[in-house]
């Protein structure tokens, strides 16, 4: 794209964003930039592939010839006596590894080469449990549903028949994923982000739980790169591909101001409330073009500093969820503030983002942190009075942002 082409794109993609609010540079080379996700673990190393085949697998199938069976014969001139034999050539697979992926298009072979590693199963869903009440305790459903990108708190609670299609291809996986599973059609009932989405984040779930021998089969190569799979058998060439084809590549997420009016765009899927203060300070994150996710921070002031923000609300769109984009974008806006001299803070009851500060070396945990407050004063009346009250007996994760201490300073990202 040349600098003409681009600023035609920005001043068109800044009067779309106007509409609902968003402050946006002229240039999209002066928003703020946030390099969004990281890829998991690198794929096994030392694993041999050959790409000679062990054996020929022959699925003959019997009908009984009728009249149409017999126009159509004639129609297309093909010699049918009732009988068709599938043939797919068997390769030899590793035998161990962590994420494996059979690839082609619909009639080549996959689900046959599947079934020759393993039975592929799927889960039961009953009507009138909730969907979250299929897994053996809170904890598990949490850490299971939000494995695979499935962070819609609300939609935990519904039964299966009511969800989105890609609320129930998350919910499916993550009551599927586990050592020596086989998942056939995998991302192929679902549009292309939450395919890849959903693909980052049990990449990420596998490594992370350890488990080995998962192999999926599916139609659609786009998901390779998000995958990241120890190897990859195509059923169109017959071979193993190279893995270093398909590593993910780097990619930028814009963040810039914006106001609340934006808000209802991303409330629905926000994990713990539709509220929002007027008074918040928005930021709108986009990728590739597209709004993807939400940031806001209130003042916090106190009588330890004068220039103390914390964290109001940070939420992604559902067909995003499962990238890491979250944590990125909380990040991102506290280090705004941190860079123009305040103070940043943040309280979370949500498992996954509260572990991940309790990890990383840009968060200090407050004194707070992983406690219940029964101290709340139920005599003190404030504008959320009523909120802590209600949530008194609730653990949450308390933390403090550190920050990076090398970021050129700027202003809340203008």
């Amino acid at each position: 794209m040349s600098f003409a082409q681009e600023d035609m794109y920005n001043e068109f993609k800044g009067r779309l964003l106007a509409e609902i609010g968003v402050d946006m540079p002229n240039s999209s080379r002066l928003g703020r930039l946030i390099n969004a996700p990281k890829r998991r673990p690198q794929p096994q190393e030392g694993l041999r592939m050959s790409n000679t085949s062990v054996s020929c697998i022959h699925l003959k199938s019997k009908v009984d010839p009728d009249e149409v069976t017999e126009s159509i014969s004639k129609m297309f001139d093909y010699d049918f006596n009732g009988e068709t034999v599938f043939r797919c050539e068997h390769p030899a697979f590793p035998e161990d590894y962590g994420i494996g992926l059979i690839v082609g298009p619909s009639g080549s072979g996959k689900s046959t080469l599947l079934n020759e590693i393993g039975l592929t199963e799927l889960p039961r869903w009953e009507r009138n449990k909730a969907v979250a009440s299929h897994f053996d305790g809170a904890e598990e459903a949490q850490s299971s549903l939000s494995g695979v990108g499935f962070n819609s708190i609300p939609s935990w609670m519904r039964p299966y028949h009511v969800l989105s299609t890609g609320e129930k291809f998350r919910a499916d996986m993550a009551r599927t994923i586990k050592t020596d599973a086989c998942i056939d059609e995998f991302t192929s009932v679902v549009d292309r982000t939450v395919a890849k989405s959903c693909a980052y984040a049990v990449a990420r779930l596998i490594a992370d739980e350890k488990y080995r021998r998962v192999t999926f089969a599916s139609c659609h190569y786009d998901i390779i790169e998000w995958l990241q799979p120890d190897w990859v058998y195509d059923t169109i060439g017959k071979k193993f591909l190279s893995r270093g084809a398909h590593r993910l590549p780097d990619r930028v997420m814009e963040l810039y101001p914006c106001n609340t009016d934006c808000w209802p765009m991303f409330r629905d899927h926000h994990y713990l409330t539709e509220n929002i203060n007027k008074g918040a300070r928005c930021w709108i994150a986009m990728w590739e073009g597209q709004p993807v996710g939400f940031a806001s921070a209130i003042a916090f002031p106190n009588a330890h500093w004068k220039n103390g923000w914390r964290e109001h609300r940070t939420v992604c769109l559902a067909d995003y969820q499962g990238l890491g984009l979250g944590v990125r974008i909380s990040d991102a806006v506290a280090q705004m503030f941190l860079n123009d001299g305040a103070r940043y803070f943040s309280k979370t009851a949500h498992p996954r983002m509260g572990e991940y500060r309790n990890r990383s070396p840009l968060w200090r945990a407050t004194s707070k942190n992983g406690r219940a407050r029964p101290d709340y004063d139920h005599n003190r009346k404030t504008k959320e009075s009523t909120h802590k009250h209600l949530h008194m007996e609730r653990v949450t994760y308390s933390h403090e942002y550190m920050g990076r201490a090398t970021e050129t300073p700027n202003r809340y990202g203008e």
